[in-house]
């Protein structure tokens, strides 16, 4: 793959002369359709005592004009994709920079009660989410955030597949946001599939026909009028006839109507998406699978979405006085389109919503294989058995800048339990979220910030941020007490990673100290795998009677009157506390 940083570069610089020529070559095509439109009226009016040679030149200029305005179209909408694109890859630069913090924070996805998004920063600003999204739609943005709170540690190897293929199709995903970028949306695609669950159709089969049968007489009677075979006040009485018709079911089809005006962007949007979907070539048995999801026998999804929108659009014209009157009057339009509809919903209504789902599916791992791109030097982890030993070497924090960033090496057996013990600001929290994102990213199926990584799949769970709540009158004590029974529940059901960030904050010391010490000898003898942060070191004495149990710690050290930290992760048990120096430094004591 190429480099991220030089292929924006060149991307910006390609699409910024694109976007320059095709303004050129627009220009040129308004000049023309004026000029058309000019010559064609001065034309007319030369011409006008001659009936023959009147209709051959507003047939061509109709015609000229008409061919300038579909090429202008075309080309419109490659101009608004190429510019679309200029953005994509100058946001993605601003990224790059750490400059990431307009986008969605995701804070909808947020769940206080989840195993870990709450205490590793998922969601919110500055979090993984942030940096990482890229999603262009409601559902796809759903479909990543519940890949991030998925915990789920089968079928790793085949998302990592996955998300090797996208990383390797660049311009195929920069094309795939710019396109869903285009149209905006407003109607979620879970309203949609309500509307769809919920409609009953109101148009008699026999409407198959009938348009057809009123428009046949529609044209005879206009017919014999013009040749005054028949009174030409029959056409006006005759209009009356379908407009009486139309009426009976006029107010069900306004709710018809209103319904799909709102959702007519929405199938453009993912008939667009579908379309680029089909016509790839993946290699992921994953992809693959979700390619095949929107597969029928004898049309594509998004040929059929496509009708769909056509129809829709047609509905749309009821709201023209002239195509109102005249359209419905003469040839049944509003039933007739209404009738298209419906029988659409009747035979795949039951498909959108797979439909959807891939469309959401392949926006959500777009981010994934866009993140793997941009974050090549990362590496995907080895996957071993589940339930046996795990060692990165070189593990960081992804959102850490690298220059400023410590990275350190880290092996635990299964059924050990780690203690780390350091003074304050030495990079024990920091740490901590470190193997949590590690574990989430590594079961999401996306490389790690680390040299290497031989990981055995398990699920996480976290308890490093608690708090009040007056709503729920709970103590904070009480909160601690709830989230360490829900992880003593959790490992009774499910073998778990368990993080622990300075338990049992809620009481006094003493009782603090007596209280982790049972805890975690409870978690050992459940077998759990874990690591608790700490700052009393008495609970370090639970190594010299567990062997399951191994200490480390983070240092500072004071030299010449200011306080320095490696943010190394050490053996051992920490000797330098900080709390009483800091509060002489700042001048507080």
């Amino acid at each position: 793959m190429a480099n991220h940083l030089e292929y924006y570069k060149s991307n910006i610089d390609n699409y910024t002369k694109d976007v320059s020529k095709l303004y050129k070559q627009l220009t040129t095509l308004s000049i023309a359709r004026l000029l058309v439109f000019i010559a064609t009226g001065v034309s007319v009016y030369f011409a006008f005592g001659n009936w023959q040679i009147l209709i051959g030149i507003v047939v061509i200029g109709v015609i000229g004009f008409i061919y300038l305005l579909n090429k202008y179209t075309d080309l419109k909408h490659t101009y608004e994709l190429k510019k679309v694109l200029v953005t994509i890859n100058t946001e993605e630069l601003q990224f790059a920079k750490g400059d990431f913090f307009d986008k969605s924070e995701g804070l909808q996805f947020q769940d206080a009660n989840h195993n870990y998004a709450l205490d590793i920063d998922l969601f919110g600003r500055g979090s993984f989410f942030q940096f990482i999204n890229r999603t262009t739609n409601s559902e796809g943005s759903k479909t990543l955030a519940n890949c991030l709170k998925a915990n789920n540690t089968d079928a790793i190897v085949s998302r990592q597949d996955a998300i090797k293929d996208l990383a390797n199709k660049s311009d195929w995903r920069q094309v795939f946001q710019a396109n869903a970028s285009l149209i905006k949306v407003d109607t979620k695609a879970s309203t949609i599939l309500s509307f769809l669950k919920t409609h009953k159709s109101f148009i008699p089969k026999y409407f198959k026909v009938v348009p057809l049968i009123i428009s046949a007489l529609s044209l005879i009677i206009i017919g014999l009028a013009v040749a005054q075979i028949i009174p030409a006040a029959i056409i006006g009485y005759w209009l009356f006839v379908g407009l009486f018709i139309t009426g009976r079911y006029v107010k069900k089809t306004n709710v018809l109507s209103a319904n799909t005006d709102r959702m007519r962007d929405t199938f453009r949007q993912y008939a667009s998406l579908l379309s680029a979907i089909e016509n790839e070539s993946f290699t992921s048995n994953l992809l693959l699978a979700k390619q095949a999801k929107i597969k029928l026998e004898d049309k594509k999804a998004s040929q059929i979405l496509h009708e769909l929108s056509k129809a829709m659009d047609a509905l749309d014209n009821r709201n023209n006085l002239i195509s109102a009157i005249f359209g419905n009057g003469y040839f049944l339009t509003d039933l007739k389109n209404a009738y298209r509809i419906e029988q659409w919903l009747e035979n795949y209504k039951d498909k959108v919503e797979d439909w959807f789902e891939v469309v959401a599916f392949f926006d959500a791992y777009n981010s994934l294989g866009n993140y793997a791109f941009n974050h090549q030097q990362y590496i995907y982890p080895q996957i071993v058995e589940k339930q046996s030993d795990t060692k990165v070497t070189q593990l960081g924090h992804p959102l850490l800048k690298t220059e400023k960033r410590v990275d350190n090496d880290f092996e635990i057996k299964n059924q050990q339990f780690f203690i780390i013990t350091g003074a304050n600001m030495a990079g024990k929290s920091t740490f901590l979220r470190t193997v949590s994102l590690h574990i989430v990213m590594a079961n999401v199926g996306l490389p790690v910030c680390a040299a290497s990584s031989v990981y055995s799949p398990v699920k996480l769970i976290t308890s490093m941020r608690t708090s009040d709540s007056l709503t729920d009158d709970s103590s904070y004590f009480f909160s601690e007490l709830t989230r360490l029974k829900y992880i003593v529940d959790a490992i009774k059901q499910d073998n778990y990673f368990i993080i622990l960030d300075e338990i049992l904050k809620g009481t006094n010391s003493t009782d603090k100290a007596i209280g982790s010490r049972k805890f975690v000898e409870k978690l050992v003898a459940s077998h759990a795998t874990g690591i608790i942060a700490t700052h009393d070191l008495s609970l370090c004495e639970i190594e010299k009677h567990l062997k399951e149990v191994k200490n480390y710690y983070f240092d500072a050290q004071i030299i010449n009157d200011e306080l320095y930290f490696d943010y190394t992760f050490k053996k051992g048990i920490c000797q330098n506390m900080n709390a009483s120096f800091l509060l002489k430094k700042m001048e507080i004591v």
